[in-house]
């Protein structure tokens, strides 16, 4: 099969360990970022961790831009107050939607790009797609690779424990994903890359590992995190599309996150999805729901205050979500009946 060319996009240079945001300043000289800085965070980042990088950065071409949600209105404020100053490099310094903001900042203005995780909840410190709200459906948008990653384990491992949950849960979803990815590559002819694939699930792997291992040694654990967030990440990059980290699973996390909009943490649906669509895979799904059991992760929708009927309304609607990607739940999903069967049978509702 002629394969279509597709672009790679890597990140730079990655910076990991404990305490290392001091360091900061430096790892930009040494990178040769230089100013104006724009560094995009939200309001309590900035009062938690952004006021102590201020100190260490002694450029005064420096901007702060306060985000409240990764939409393109968000972006666009970023954009025009890149311009006022010539910035030159975009730190994102938070959590998903910081980073995502800044990731596509720096791609619409060709600007360097700086990813600070100050949580383990998501792949996008790494992936070359920013998640954008307010464009009609779910979808990831092109944006910058980071030029470098600073993620500092202290700051990382201070993160409420919720939010590093939902981050193994979000890389534990990969196991189906690539299932999915393989599938489509078989009867819709769709590239697939072996090696990209291996990467991804090398991540989720690493999510199952740290499952075990994470209530005795967080900060081992949370290292073992971000390893499996960067590769899933790069697994992205080289794949060109999101395919090897986002699957049925994501799909019915997004028709939960449309039914039920003020509900709970993307990363938290993922991983009730993987427990899901294993199910439907054929494969150890209670192997799954016991990695997420293990951390205190939710197994159930009750657990998150999601109706049952939204649930059974998300698995019957899933496939339309996105449906220039294919993956198990087919072209004409789930029906009603099957839905809630699937849903009782893996215990995700009662």
């Amino acid at each position: 099969m002629e394969l279509r060319e597709h672009v790679i996009d890597l990140p730079g240079r990655i910076f990991i360990g404990n305490g290392i945001i001091s360091k900061i300043e430096e790892y930009l000289l040494e990178s040769r970022l230089e100013g104006p800085y724009l560094i995009i965070t939200g309001h309590n980042v900035r009062r938690l961790v952004v006021e102590s990088v201020l100190d260490k950065l002694s450029s005064a071409d420096l901007l702060v831009a306060e985000v409240d949600d990764a939409n393109l209105d968000e972006v666009k404020k970023a954009e025009e107050l890149s311009k006022t100053k010539n910035i030159r490099t975009v730190l994102g310094i938070g959590g998903g939607k910081s980073i995502d903001v800044a990731k596509l900042t720096a791609f619409d203005l060709n600007l360097n790009f700086i990813s600070v995780p100050t949580s383990p909840s998501h792949d996008g410190i790494t992936s070359p797609f920013a998640s954008i709200k307010g464009l009609g459906k779910p979808v990831s948008l092109k944006a910058k690779e980071p030029n470098i990653i600073i993620a500092d384990i202290d700051i990382l491992s201070s993160a409420p424990r919720r939010l590093i949950n939902a981050g193994i849960g979000d890389t534990i979803g990969k196991i189906i994903a690539v299932r999915d990815w393989r599938l489509a590559a078989k009867l819709r002819g769709e590239y697939y890359g072996d090696t990209t694939a291996s990467l991804a699930l090398l991540s989720a792997k690493h999510a199952i590992i740290c499952s075990r291992i994470i209530n005795k040694d967080l900060k081992y654990g949370i290292r073992l995190l971000m390893e499996a967030l960067i590769s899933s990440g790069v697994a992205m990059g080289m794949a060109g599309s999101t395919r090897p980290a986002s699957g049925s699973e994501h799909l019915f996390a997004h028709a939960i996150e449309m039914l039920y909009p003020e509900g709970p943490m993307h990363g938290e649906l993922v991983g009730i999805g993987a427990i899901v669509m294993a199910y439907i895979h054929g494969i150890d799904w209670k192997e799954i729901r016991k990695a997420l059991k293990r951390i205190g992760a939710p197994v159930s929708v009750k657990e998150i205050g999601v109706p049952d009927e939204i649930a059974i309304k998300a698995l019957t609607i899933a496939h339309t979500i996105r449906p220039e990607r294919y993956t198990i739940l087919g072209d004409r999903g789930v029906t009603w009946n099957s839905a809630e069967k699937i849903l009782k049978d893996t215990e995700v509702i009662s």
